[in-house]
């Protein structure tokens, strides 16, 4: 499905290495197993600073989630899912964003779904989690999923 763009100094550190070494493979599977997003069929490979997901998962939701839970880890750059398939298969291509400086869902959500609908932005939080716990906890060059509205 394409390869993803990720600022590599920024995210969750993972492992033991230096803020500019990648995570190792079988550290990204555990976080990636750690939300519970049924990413059990998914190997995760790690070349350089490009985390490399292959395998299955349920739906398109579940896809997206799985390259920003990876992508926002220190230390990767990009997530390539070329080999990645999604079984409930949807026509929407994902929409990614990355946080700027000053930044806010509900500035987001204005910026995505247009002007008066900042309110919205708690559908940009609900689909963001359980990576987002918080929706006033957001950070510069962390990517967020962006869902369609209903």
């Amino acid at each position: 499905m394409g390869i993803f763009d990720f600022v590599k100094s920024v995210g969750k550190k993972l492992g033991i290495g230096g803020d500019d070494d990648a995570p190792s493979a079988e550290d990204l599977k555990k976080e990636l197993d750690s939300y519970d997003l049924g990413t059990d069929k998914v190997q995760v490979e790690v070349k350089g600073d490009t985390a490399i997901i292959k395998g299955e998962v349920a739906d398109q939701s579940a896809f997206e989630k799985a390259v920003i839970a990876v992508g926002n880890t220190l230390g990767v750059s990009k997530v390539e899912a070329s080999e990645m398939k999604v079984a409930a298969a949807e026509a929407a291509a994902p929409v990614f964003y990355t946080v700027q400086k000053g930044d806010n869902l509900w500035k987001i959500a204005e910026h995505q779904y247009g002007k008066g609908k900042g309110a919205k932005y708690p559908v940009i939080f609900e689909a963001n989690k359980p990576m987002l716990k918080d929706p006033d906890l957001i950070y510069p060059g962390q990517v967020l999923r962006i869902p369609p509205l209903d």
